[in-house]
C-alpha cells in the first residue's frame, strides 16, 4: 500500500488552528493594559498588569464577533464580486485583455522593446503605479477590486495567479512599507512621536526606491521562470480555472452596441454631471500637502461624455470597460479628495455593476440574478475575512496583547543602539502579525518607543521608520489581514501555498529593512 500523500490543510482549518493557539496563550500569559496618565500636563501611557481572561468556549463566539468587526470589508468584498460578475458576464474584461494582448504584440516590432521584453515593461509600470498608491495614500483595501482585473491579465500574458496578485497586492504593500507620505503609518506615528509631519521624506524616498527595485526584480525573475515553463508554478493546477476562462471566452465575443448601451450612457453621464455640479472644486490631499483643483470633476464629466460616446460607437464591451476605467478614476479622486472609504467605494462599484447590466441589455431581474451569482461566487472570500478576525478577538478579549507588547519592549534594555533599534523593528514586525491595523499599533507602541529612543541615543525618526517597516512587510503574510485573505480567496490561492511562495521574499525584505535602518544611526540624514 502506497504512502498517503500529505495534503495541505484548508484555509479555514489553518485559521481555526490559529484561533485555538491564541486561546491557549490566554491561559499562559498574564493580562495587561496601558493606562493614560498625566504628569505635569503631559499625557503618557503606563503599563499595568491585570487579571487575564482565559478564552475557551469563546473560540466559537469569536467567529460571530470577527464577522461583526469586519462587516464593512465583508460587504465590500461581496459588492466587488457582484459588480465584476456583471462586468465579466458582458465579456468586457475578456475584450479588454484580448485588445491589450494584441497591442503588446504590435509593440514587439520595436527592437529595443523586444530586447527588454514588452511584458517586462508592463509588469514594471503596473507595479510602480500601485506601489506609489501604497506609499502616498496607503492603498490597501482597494487592491481587492484591482486583483479581479489583474489576475486574468497575468494569466493571459502566460503567467500565473501569483504574478497577478504581485502586480497589485504585493506592489501596493511594498509601497505601504516604504511609505513616502502614507498618512496611516507615517502621519500617525510621527504625530505621536512629536515629529514634524512627513519629515525625513528624502531618506524614505530612497528606501522606497531600494525596496521597489528588489521587489520588481524578484517578480520579474519569477515571472520569466513561469512564462518559460508554466508547470513550475505551485498554482498550475488551481490556475486551470483562470486558464479556462482566458481561453474559452475571448474567442466568442460578438462586438455590438444595443440601444440599452445608450440608455446606460445617458444615466451615467447625468450622474457625473450632477456630481460635478455639486462639487465644482476638489481639494486633493497627498500626504500633508493639499492642492485645490478647480473644475476637476467637471473635466472628468466632460471626459466621460467624450470617451463614453466613442466607446459605444465601437462596441458595448468597450463602453463597459470605459465605465470600469472611470470607476477607478473616481475611486482615486474620492479617496484623495473626499476621504472616501469602504462605504463610498462599495456604492461606486455597485453602480458599475448596475450600469454594466443595463448597457448589456439585461432586465432588472437579470441584473439582480447576476449580482447574486457574483456575491455567491466570492462568498468564501468574505467568510475567510470574518473567520480570521476571530484571532484578534480572542487575543484582545483574553487581555494578553498588551502584555506581550510590554514584555517585548523590556527586552530592548541594554541592547545598545543597533540592538535596540533592531529589537524595536522586530517587535513591530511581530506585533503586525497579530494586530494588522497600523493606526492601532502606532497608538500602542509609539508612546513607549519614542521616549525610549531618546534614552538610548536613537532618533525618533528612526523609531518611526522601524514602525513603518515592521508594519508593512508582514502584511503580506499575516493570516489576520482581512485584505490579504480576501485577495488570496479571489485569486483562488490557498494560504498554505501563498505562505510557501512569499516567505523567502518576506524574510529578504525584513533583512533589507534592517539594513536600511542602520544609516539612521551611523549617518547624518535630513530629518533624523
Amino acid at each position: 500500500m502506497g504512502k498517503k500523500k500529505l495534503k495541505m490543510p484548508h484555509t479555514f482549518v489553518i485559521i481555526f488552528a490559529l484561533i485555538v493557539v491564541s486561546a491557549i496563550v490566554t491561559f499562559i500569559v498574564p493580562g495587561g493594559e496601558y493606562v493614560k496618565i498625566t504628569t505635569d500636563g503631559v499625557e503618557s501611557l503606563e503599563f499595568r498588569y491585570i487579571d487575564n481572561a482565559p478564552q475557551s468556549w469563546q473560540i466559537l463566539t469569536a467567529f460571530y464577533k470577527g464577522f461583526t468587526r469586519q462587516a464593512g470589508i465583508i460587504v465590500f468584498i461581496l459588492v466587488i464580486g457582484a459588480a465584476f460578475w456583471v462586468v465579466n458576464s458582458c465579456k468586457a474584461i475578456d475584450a479588454g485583455i484580448f485588445s491589450f494582448l494584441r497591442f503588446t504584440r504590435k509593440l514587439e516590432r520595436f527592437s529595443w522593446l523586444r530586447s527588454i521584453g514588452v511584458n517586462n515593461v508592463v509588469i514594471v509600470l503596473i507595479m510602480l503605479m500601485f506601489s506609489l498608491f501604497g506609499a502616498i495614500f496607503g492603498m490597501s483595501e482597494e487592491t481587492i477590486a484591482f486583483a479581479v482585473i489583474l489576475i486574468p491579465l497575468a494569466i493571459s500574458m502566460g503567467y500565473d495567479s501569483i504574478v497577478g496578485v504581485a502586480l497589485v497586492y504585493v506592489a501596493a504593500h511594498v509601497g505601504f512599507a516604504g511609505a513616502i507620505l502614507n498618512p496611516f503609518t507615517i502621519g500617525i506615528a510621527q504625530d505621536i512621536a512629536g515629529l514634524p509631519m512627513f519629515s525625513g521624506i528624502e531618506y524614505r524616498f530612497f528606501c522606497w526606491i531600494v525596496l521597489n527595485v528588489i521587489t520588481i526584480g524578484f517578480i520579474l525573475i519569477y515571472a520569466a521562470r513561469i512564462k518559460k515553463n508554466p508547470q513550475r508554478s505551485i498554482m498550475y493546477e488551481e490556475d486551470a480555472y483562470w486558464r479556462s476562462k482566458a481561453e474559452g471566452e475571448t474567442e466568442v465575443i460578438e462586438y455590438h452596441t444595443p440601444r440599452s448601451g445608450w440608455v446606460s450612457y445617458v444615466i451615467a453621464l447625468a450622474v457625473t454631471v450632477l456630481f460635478a455640479a455639486a462639487y465644482p472644486q476638489t481639494l486633493i490631499k497627498v500626504g500633508n500637502s493639499t492642492a485645490d483643483i478647480p473644475f476637476l470633476l467637471p473635466a472628468l464629466a466632460l471626459a466621460f461624455a467624450l470617451f463614453g460616446y466613442m466607446s459605444l460607437r465601437k462596441s458595448v464591451h468597450f463602453f463597459v470597460l470605459n465605465l470600469l476605467f472611470f470607476t477607478i478614476i473616481f475611486l482615486i479622486v474620492g479617496v484623495m479628495g473626499y476621504g472616501w472609504y469602504i462605504g463610498e467605494i462599495s456604492a461606486l462599484f455597485l453602480a458599475l455593476g448596475i450600469l454594466s447590466g443595463i448597457a448589456a441589455g439585461y432586465s432588472g431581474n437579470e441584473i439582480v440574478a447576476k449580482l447574486t451569482e457574483g456575491a455567491r461566487d466570492i462568498l468564501s472570500a468574505a467568510l475567510v475575512v470574518g473567520l480570521a478576525a476571530g484571532i484578534i478577538v480572542i487575543l484582545e478579549e483574553g487581555k494578553v496583547i498588551n502584555t506581550i507588547l510590554h514584555e517585548m519592549s523590556l527586552a530592548m534594555n541594554d541592547a545598545g543602539r543597533v540592538g535596540s533599534l533592531g529589537a524595536m523593528y522586530m517587535i513591530q514586525t511581530f506585533i503586525n502579525i497579530v494586530i494588522p491595523s497600523a493606526s492601532a499599533k502606532a497608538a500602542i507602541t509609539m508612546p513607549i518607543m519614542a521616549p525610549f529612543s531618546d534614552l538610548i541615543g536613537v532618533s525618533r525618526q528612526a523609531t518611526v521608520m522601524a514602525f513603518q517597516f515592521g508594519d508593512g512587510f508582514t502584511n503580506m503574510i499575516t493570516p489576520t489581514s482581512g485584505v490579504l485573505i480576501a485577495v488570496l480567496s479571489i485569486a483562488r490561492i490557498p494560504y498554505a501555498k501563498w505562505f510557501k511562495w512569499v516567505l523567502p521574499f518576506i524574510l529578504t525584505m525584513i533583512v533589507i529593512g534592517f539594513l536600511l535602518l542602520l544609516p539612521t544611526i551611523f549617518m547624518k540624514l535630513n530629518g533624523f
